[in-house]
């Protein structure tokens, strides 16, 4: 005889070991509790194995009466399929920190009123009022026989019990949970056990019931992920877009290339950190935000290649000016005027980059700083060649102040040309510019004697002289004849008369004062 259980997928019979023939020891509680505990997080994935060892004995804690020791069954005529290896209990990591259930104990009491034992080991299992053969115990008591099937129920109420503290713990999410809860459903459905098969039904499905709800929040909260996701990527390619289809011959490059490293940047976060989006927008966002960028790259490349162009001919421009500015130098103080020339190319020959530029305007500078140093060196020794110069003509300065205060005007004249030829013979001053200063000074004294002279000769001039006495003849007589009519209107009383003859007379006065009259 064989121990058989009935499974709706695999009437496959499964029997104990013969080790288990011995009687347990007093540790079989720790043992059983412990491969409970660790095979509890398996439920998530997939059913325990039904090939697994079976305890020989119940132990004391478990039912007042314990049952003897299971006999060795025959092996199997048909041999069952091994069980998925499961991963160990520290590999999976359960949603929340919630402690593990402890494992029910068997009641003997509890199985006979669920399931019975025919004489012939056939084990049946209550579902309401009807009864279903679960599987046979031949080689055994009615007692042990209940007690092995139980431990299946035990089995099964655990993966519940589990299942429901994951549920109240939180941290998982409700999709998962609602599979291994339709996976427990099936498992649970015609479950070769003995025991409350119909009150494990109805625990999973209220947890069925709930956790549908929760689902489907779940999955309008992962759909609104998903908009808000796709949403926020659309816009970052219509930026990138944006920017590749602006006029790339005229921006700053690395401004838009700041902008497209930050862009992507973005991109990337929203892959690694936002949601999964649909694989069929994913593909077709990251190609419109691919074709952008490399828009933009190829244009940022063609820019480089030729801007690198202009700067090559503007540095091999700007190499033969300071060479040339170079081959000035034993020229010195002559060499400064090509060297102006060569400064009116420098500037006309473009940018060569900012590195070559400082490096090349180094030396184009301290080629000319050569040359006007010579020069500074020139006008320094020049300068002091000029001092007794300059001595002498700021006497004559001093000299040429009499001019002013002499009030005979044929004398003055004669002071200042013999200050002007005495000027001449002290030579030429260096500094130019110190010349000019003294220059300048002499020519004010120059020009207020000529003012003098001026005004002299229109005095004194004879034909001027006669167009003046004539007309102060006339002015005269114009007077004479105004104050007459004054004196008339006055007597007459006639005010008109009288203003008009005044005002007149006054402005004949003025005339006749400005002639010298």
């Amino acid at each position: 005889m064989s121990i058989e259980e009935h499974t709706p997928e695999d009437p496959a019979t499964e029997q104990p070991s013969e080790q288990n023939a011995a009687p347990a020891t007093d540790d079989a509680p720790e043992t059983h509790a412990a491969a409970t505990a660790a095979e509890a997080p398996a439920a998530e994935s997939e059913a325990p194995a039904e090939n697994a060892e079976v305890p020989a004995e119940e132990p004391a804690e478990r039912t007042a009466a314990a049952a003897p020791a299971v006999p060795a069954p025959r092996p199997p005529a048909t041999p069952r399929p091994p069980a998925m290896p499961r991963p160990p209990a520290s590999a999976i990591r359960p949603a929340a920190p919630a402690a593990p259930a402890a494992p029910v104990v068997v009641d003997t009491a509890a199985a006979a009123e669920w399931g019975r034992v025919t004489d012939d080991g056939t084990v049946s299992v209550r579902e309401g009022e009807t009864w279903r053969e679960v599987g046979q115990y031949p080689d055994g008591t009615p007692a042990e026989a209940l007690a092995y099937f139980a431990r299946k129920y035990e089995d099964l109420a655990f993966k519940v019990n589990t299942l429901e503290q994951r549920v109240q713990a939180g941290g998982s999410g409700a999709g998962d949970l609602a599979k291994q809860a339709q996976h427990l459903v099936t498992e649970v459905t015609d479950a070769a056990a003995v025991g409350d098969l119909a009150g494990l039904r109805a625990r999973l499905d209220a947890l069925a019931g709930s956790l549908a709800e929760a689902s489907a929040a779940e999955a309008q909260e992962a759909k609104a992920a998903v908009d808000a996701a796709i949403a926020e990527r659309t816009a970052l390619v219509e930026r990138s877009e944006a920017i590749a289809a602006q006029d790339l011959s005229s921006v700053q490059w690395k401004t838009v290339t700041e902008e497209m490293g930050a862009l992507f940047d973005a991109w990337q976060s929203h892959q690694q950190n936002g949601p999964r989006l649909p694989k069929g927008v994913a593909n077709q966002l990251w190609k419109r935000f691919r074709d952008a960028r490399a828009t933009v790259d190829r244009q940022r490349r063609a820019f480089y290649a030729e801007l690198d162009e202009t700067h090559k001919a503007a540095r091999d421009r700007k190499s033969r000016l300071v060479e040339r500015a170079e081959a000035l130098a034993p020229k010195g103080v002559d060499g400064i005027p090509a060297y102006r020339g060569l400064l009116d190319e420098w500037k006309a020959a473009g940018r060569a980059g900012r590195k070559a530029d400082d490096a090349l305007w180094a030396r184009f500078k301290a080629a000319g700083d050569a040359l006007y140093s010579a020069r500074a060196e020139q006008a320094a020794a020049t300068e002091a060649e000029s001092a007794p110069r300059i001595e002498a003509r700021t006497a004559l300065l001093e000299e040429a102040k009499a001019v002013a205060d002499e009030p005979n005007l044929a004398k003055a004249r004669a002071l200042l040309t013999r200050i002007q030829r005495q000027w001449d013979e002290v030579g030429r001053i260096f500094p130019r510019e110190k010349e000019r200063a003294l220059d300048d000074r002499l020519r004010v004294i120059e020009q207020e004697l000529k003012a003098r002279e001026d005004v002299d000769w229109k005095r004194n001039n004879p034909e001027t002289k006669a167009r003046a006495g004539a007309m102060s003849e006339q002015l005269q007589q114009a007077i004479a004849k105004l104050e007459a009519e004054r004196d008339a209107a006055e007597k007459s009383g006639n005010a008109k008369a009288l203003k008009e003859a005044t005002e007149a007379l006054e402005a004949r006065r003025a005339w006749l004062d400005a002639l010298g009259g």
